[in-house]
């Protein structure tokens, strides 16, 4: 397969939720666009995680307490949240730079941009669920942080405190008493919970595959099974695409390929300082009775989101490099972990099991925008554990920037810029 640049045609690298994103928007400028794919279209991260698009995440994963944990974890591999000790260079630099922005200040700073895109997205979800443009199981139905002990209600008091004053996001403190009256699937010993209304959920699956479906009819071009191999440039500017299926060529290229990206680092001559960021979840029978929210159970990092037809567990965050393994163990921890706050167990017969790599950033920020010195090539990647939540508002940015047009949010925080700047 041999594909010819043409006026207006955009090769969007990557056909997770991020690159049909991107691919949507895009589409919208009345630009030729082909997505190819390595696997199948909406695989990968975009198909097993839980599905949440929830401003309320805010806060970014480089909080104070954040390198202690990790530090610990290395001694501990049944730890939730789990750094594997490793010789690698790479990923010390990594952790090294991640360390440095464990403040409360730097966190702050994250969290500022965070908000401002987490909003933006939410939006953008709500004016395309509303008009019915992808149906993919949306239920607007807030999302709730359900706690055992009176601690962790007191500590997550604290966090609902800077949320509020800092970014007018507020939540409804349920005592443990009234949560069954709340949500009847959750137990009736559990210290309380912190229900945040405005957050919202998705099917993951359907919303790639309704996506997928709906850029088909609009003449989007979708290769699967294709995978990037080198970049030919010249002048500053790709010039050709190699990949299994063929040279391809296009005016624009968008590299939205996740953990994947630092793979490109050295042919686009860009920075590109992302760690995969290891997660798991099992997909199942509703138990009885499902709950009626997402929950996430920050005790133990793992979250329920319950589907139409299905009710997935997942979480944990191990930085383990590009492992393919699916431990017992850690399938185990899912089901034992929803155990604690549920009163009807999930099912353990016919379960999917899923791992993916989240693309991580050591500030905790994605990666959106123009490549300093490549002029045609856009990154749309390093959204950590958002990904489906910012999806949106990345795909309206890198349209906006590929149209030459002011963008709605100041870009400058997510630029790939950043990291060829001598760190500050």
């Amino acid at each position: 397969m041999t594909t010819a640049a043409s006026n207006g045609s955009v090769i969007v690298v990557g056909g997770g939720v991020v690159g049909l994103a991107c691919a949507h928007y895009l589409r919208q400028l009345d630009l030729q666009i082909t997505v190819i794919e390595r696997g199948a279209i909406g695989g990968a991260c975009s198909l097993g995680n839980c599905g949440y698009i929830c401003p309320s995440h805010v806060l970014p994963l480089t909080e104070p307490a954040a390198i202690r944990v990790a530090l610990k974890s290395m001694f501990q591999p049944a730890s939730p949240f789990r750094v594997k000790p490793t010789l690698s260079p790479t990923m010390w630099r990594w952790m090294l730079e991640f360390g440095r922005r464990c403040t409360h200040r730097r966190m702050m700073q994250s969290a500022v941009h965070l908000h401002a895109i987490l909003q933006s997205s939410m939006s953008e979800y709500r004016q395309l669920t509303e008009a019915g443009h992808l149906e993919c199981e949306w239920k607007p139905l807030g999302l709730l942080y359900a706690m055992r002990s009176q601690q962790a209600m007191d500590e997550f008091a604290s966090t609902d405190r800077l949320l509020t004053e800092h970014f007018d996001i507020s939540a409804r403190r349920i005592e443990g008493q009234d949560l069954p009256e709340f949500d009847s699937a959750l137990r009736t010993d559990l210290a309380g919970a912190y229900y945040y209304e405005h957050d919202a959920h998705l099917n993951p699956g359907t919303l790639t595959s309704a996506w997928a479906a709906r850029l088909r009819g609009q003449e989007v071009r979708l290769v699967e099974d294709c995978e990037l191999q080198d970049v030919e440039t010249d002048r500053r500017r790709v010039t050709r695409l190699r990949t299994s299926q063929g040279e391809m060529s296009a005016e624009t290229v968008v590299i939205a390929t996740g953990a994947w990206s630092p793979s490109f680092s050295k042919s686009l001559e860009c920075p590109i300082p992302i760690q995969p960021g290891k997660g798991y979840s099992v997909t199942t029978a509703r138990p009885d009775p499902c709950p009626r929210h997402p929950i996430l159970f920050p005790e133990h990092r793992v979250g329920v989101t319950p589907f139409e037809s299905g009710f997935r567990i997942g979480s944990m965050m191990e930085f383990v490099g590009y492992d393919e393994t699916i431990p017992p163990r850690r399938i185990e921890q899912l089901f034992a972990a929803a155990d604690h706050y549920l009163v009807g167990s999930a099912s353990r017969a016919d379960v999917s099991e899923w791992y993916g790599w989240r693309p991580m950033t050591w500030d905790s920020l994605p990666i959106i925008g123009r490549t300093p010195r490549l002029s045609n090539v856009l990154l749309a990647t390093g959204h950590n554990m958002l990904g489906v939540s910012l999806a949106t508002a990345t795909g309206k940015l890198i349209a906006e920037i590929v149209a030459d047009k002011p963008t709605h949010l100041n870009i400058a925080p997510y630029s790939p810029a950043r990291f060829s700047r001598s760190t500050r």
